[in-house]
Formats: C-alpha cells, sequence, structure tokens
C-alpha cells in the first residue's frame, strides 16, 4: 500500500484524511513477524481494518527546519520497510505529517484537526510545541515521541523521549571533555544557551557536572533568532571558561565557531542535538572553525558509519528516494519509527491497539534493537530518559552529513548517576 501524507509549505496544508473507528474491535489479520495476527482487537482513533495513522507535527520552514525535515524522511523511511514487510497486525502504517514552522500558534489548531485522525504521534518536534501541546497529549492518551528532548516533560506518560534528554547529553559531553583532559576540576564552564525548555535543560545538565567536580558556571542566554555572538563571547573570554557547552540553533553556532576562534579563546564546544546542520560547512571559515573546537552530542550513530550495516541501508535508501543532501537527523526519524514498531506489535499481541492500549503496551518494552544505530533503549520507565549512551561526534566536510563518530558509545558515571526532575 502506498503510504499518503504531507509534504508541507505552509500551515494551510491538507490534513490526510482517515476514517477512525471509534468503539469497535477488529480482527488482527496476518501474522509472522507483523506482530500479533490472531484473535479480537480493539481499535478506536487512527486505526481501522487495513490502517494504523500516525501523526507528525515537524518544523519543515522555522528555524529548526533542517532538523524537521531528516526527522520526517527518517520516519517515512521507516513506513517504507515496514510496509513493505506487510505492515503491523496486518495494517499498513500511514503518516499525517503537517508544518507548524516552530511557530506554537501554527501547532495547536494542526493538532486539533489531526487528533481524531491518528493513534499517536511519531513526532512532536520544537520545545515551544511540545509545551503548548502536552496537556492536551496528556488528556487524550495519546503517545507522542517529541524531538526535543527536555526530561522536565516527562512527568506525561504520554511523552517517550527516545535516547538521552538534554541534560544527560550535557553530563556525558562534559564527563567527555575532562576524560580527554580538555577541562578539570574547579574549572569555568561556559553555557550559552536559548532561554527555553531545550537550553535550560541542558542548563540543568552543565550545573549538575559542574557541582559534581566543582566547577563555575559561567552563563549566557540567546533567543532562537540571535546569530551574532560576538559580544556573548567576548563574556565568556573574560570570564576566563575553559570549555563552552552550548544549546542554540545552528545559526547562533555558526557564530560561536568563528567568534571563538577570532577572539583567541579556541576552547572546546559540545553542542546539544538541535545546534548542528550541515549547512554551517558551505561556509569555509566557519566549517574550519567547527573542525577545530566543536564536538556534537548525540544518541544515534553518525549517517557516515560504513561500519554500522543499518545505517548503510538507511543511507542508501535515502539516496534513492530523496534528492536532497542528507541531514543528521535522518536516522533519528527512522529510529522513532523502531521504537513504535515494538509498541504497535506489543499492543497488537495484547489486543489492544485503542490509544489506551498503546499506552500500556509501551510501558511493556524493556528494551528496543536497534542495531547499533543507538544505545539500548528502555521505554518501560516513566520519568526516565531511555538511554545514557551518547555518540560523541565531530565534524568532517568531506564525510555525509558532515559528522564522523569519535569512538563507540559513551556513557558516563555521572549521566548513569543523574537523576532526571522525574525519575522515582
Amino acid at each position: 500500500m502506498t503510504v499518503r501524507k504531507t509534504l508541507l509549505t505552509g500551515t494551510a496544508a491538507t490534513v490526510v484524511a482517515v476514517v477512525a473507528l471509534t468503539g469497535c474491535s477488529t480482527k488482527a489479520q496476518g501474522g509472522g513477524d507483523s506482530g500479533g495476527g490472531k484473535g479480537d482487537v480493539k481499535t478506536d482513533l487512527g486505526v481501522t481494518d487495513d490502517t494504523i495513522t500516525l501523526g507528525a507535527l515537524t518544523d519543515a520552514s522555522g528555524v529548526f527546519k533542517a532538523t524537521g525535515l531528516a526527522n520526517t524522511h527518517g520516519n517515512e523511511l521507516w513506513v517504507d520497510d515496514i510496509n513493505a514487510a506487510g505492515g503491523i497486525c496486518g495494517r499498513q502504517i500511514k503518516l499525517n505529517v503537517q508544518d507548524h514552522g516552530y511557530k506554537a500558534d501554527n501547532a495547536v489548531p494542526l493538532y486539533e484537526k489531526m487528533k481524531s485522525e491518528v493513534a499517536a504521534m511519531i513526532q512532536v518536534n520544537g520545545s515551544p510545541v511540545l509545551a503548548a501541546l502536552k496537556q492536551k497529549l496528556t488528556n487524550e492518551k495519546m503517545l507522542s515521541i517529541p524531538s526535543a528532548t527536555a526530561s522536565v516533560n516527562l512527568d506525561s506518560e504520554s511523552i517517550l523521549m527516545i535516547g538521552q534528554t538534554y541534560d544527560v547529553e550535557m553530563v556525558n559531553g562534559l564527563a567527555y571533555l575532562q576524560k580527554e583532559g580538555k577541562i578539570a576540576d574547579g574549572d569555568k564552564i561556559g553555557h550559552i544557551y536559548v532561554d527555553s525548555e531545550y537550553g535550560q535543560n541542558s542548563l540543568l545538565g552543565t550545573k549538575a557536572y559542574a557541582k559534581e567536580h566543582k566547577m563555575e558556571v559561567v552563563e549566557a542566554t540567546v533567543s532562537a533568532s540571535d546569530t551574532d555572538m560576538t559580544a556573548t563571547i567576548t563574556k565568556l573570554k573574560e570570564a576566563g571558561v575553559k570549555a563552552i557547552a552550548l544549546a542554540v540553533t545552528p545559526g547562533a553556532l555558526g557564530s560561536v565557531a568563528l567568534q571563538n576562534v577570532a577572539q583567541g579563546l579556541n576552547v572546546p564546544m559540545i553542542g546539544n542535538n538541535p545546534t548542528y546542520s550541515v549547512s554551517l560547512l558551505k561556509d569555509q571559515a566557519t566549517s574550519q572553525a567547527l573542525q577545530q573546537n566543536y564536538l556534537f552530542l548525540n544518541s544515534v550513530d553518525a549517517y557516515s558509519d560504513t561500519d554500522n550495516a543499518a545505517m548503510v541501508d538507511i543511507a542508501e535508501k535515502y539516496k534513492k528516494k530523496y534528492p536532497e543532501e542528507p541531514e543528521k537527523a535522518i536516522p533519528s526519524g527512522y529510529v522513532f519509527g523502531m521504537a513504535f514498531e515494538q509498541i504497535l506489535k506489543k499492543a497488537c499481541d495484547n489486543g489492544d491497539l485503542t490509544r489506551a492500549g498503546i499506552l500500556k503496551a509501551r510501558e511493556q518494552i524493556t528494551s528496543v534493537d536497534t542495531k547499533g544505530l543507538t544505545g539500548k533503549l528502555d521505554l518501560s520507565k516513566h520519568g526516565e530518559p531511555t538511554s545514557r549512551e551518547a555518540y560523541i561526534l565531530k565534524v568532517d566536510p568531506n564525510a555525509p552529513t558532515g559528522l564522523v563518530k569519535t569512538g563507540d558509545l559513551f556513557s558516563s558515571k555521572e549521566a548513569d548517576e543523574y537523576k532526571a526532575p522525574y525519575q522515582k
């Protein structure tokens, strides 16, 4: 079955129509690896006799459009694979994709239009969007995977974050720098962050690590639209920081990298997942500055990893399907699908593909095999990150997406011991 979707250029895009069977029971079809296949299966919204529709509220036109589009392409590649293998519970997977342009005011009405037509949300892109929708998602038992991973949102059982949260990323990043001898106990650490849930949660991790190692954190807040970091780097240089932690947009990262070199500071920089875009490498000076000082924190392996058979398969399929140059978040979107695959199969086995049944199934998934794309994922524990393992990536403009891994998965003692805000 052909996957129907909308790739969007504005908020007035047409919503994919789905006929939902409310409060009904259908026979599961098929078997084998498709999950279930016997007995009655309860369904409600977003599930018909032959389809399961998942929603994606993404940024295809705003400040994080590179990540949003890449996540969506990863979602789509997973859908292609799962449908070619027979679907799940005798049903094909369908996506309903909408672009909010990184504006919560756009996302809310889009969600209201699509919510009765989807079983769950495979992607909710953006911290302000998640903040605006979290209570609705919770009230409507809408299991949702946000691409924004602030651990302060793990108080909701409807929110499923794949991989490290921003705070855990920063703990691992600082631990890696100290392991490599780049920073030491008692140092000053600069932290530049967008003053939002994204940046504040990243800062939480930096402060936790700094407290344990008697470091001083020098804070600098910016807006999501700020791209001139000259004064900010001057401030950090005067303070004598030995490293810079970053929770900013790609535009701001480029300026930080350039000013770090231009002002002679030249300290290592570590950035949360949203900081980087391969588009930064189009400018040679920016590319060189990033190669010199920047490390990228990610829960997912580098797109360029030719030793990982699953990543090679994703890269080959992406090249055949899309004309655009690849972005680093493509495999993340694919992993979102891998997590949903296990959840939906378990829900089918349980005979319950209702929203409540999908939430229950999530709690039963203690391990997702992502074929080395991530560390082990445990989806069962509310309030906790699903993984505390990081890939530490560095910039290489000759590699696809401009990133290569520095080594195998890295998990620090500090990250393993770190307690997220809602962790029991």
